[in-house]
């Protein structure tokens, strides 16, 4: 099974928190014998939306396909300003370039979502993501993940994420797996 890791984080150094959550979700994935692929806003340098763009480049067509082929997707952000990232909703407005194909948008896709914060308020961008995911006609699983930003990591340097937080994204790796087993999808 394809499993896309969609990190909304707009940093791109290692030590985020963004690259430290998506490299602990891709190890567990690897683990569980998923074929993974990581798209970080990031890296993706991908252009402001534009519908009327007749070539958006190898680089919004390598993202929109990794969206389409993946069967499970975990999408990943920081709360900014009472949502996701910028940077991750311009992603997902490219994804408008799948509107005519038969399954357009995620059709049939199963998401699991996790954002932190630095206060209590990362649900704010987990139910920013969920509306897009449920527009773009994706399967949400109701188990997300907010986390508190202070609580996330064992030490004040920020070498390792906590156990109580681990657990959280290990449950969302099960559950979203059984959510893709569990769902009658047509062909």
């Amino acid at each position: 099974m394809n499993v896309l890791l969609f990190n909304g984080c707009s940093d791109s150094r290692p030590e985020t928190t963004g690259r430290k959550i998506t490299a602990y979700l891709h190890q567990l994935l690897n683990d569980r014998s998923y074929s993974v692929t990581e798209v970080n806003v990031s890296d993706a340098h991908i252009p402001f939306f534009e519908l009327r763009q007749s070539h958006p480049g190898p680089a919004v067509e390598e993202m929109v396909e990794a969206f389409l082929q993946s069967d499970l997707q975990i999408w990943l952000t920081p709360l900014y300003h009472g949502g996701m990232t910028g940077a991750m909703k311009n992603c997902l407005d490219w994804l408008e370039l799948t509107s005519k194909n038969e399954k357009p948008y995620l059709t049939d896709k199963v998401v699991g979502l996790v954002c932190w914060a630095d206060g209590g308020q990362a649900m704010q961008g987990i139910n920013a993501m969920d509306a897009v995911a449920k527009a773009l006609r994706a399967w949400v699983i109701p188990y997300t993940v907010p986390l508190v930003k202070i609580q996330l990591y064992t030490d004040a340097h920020r070498r390792e994420l906590a156990s109580e937080q681990t657990r959280k994204l290990d449950r969302l790796v099960a559950l979203l797996g059984n959510a893709r087993q569990s769902l009658i999808l047509t062909p």
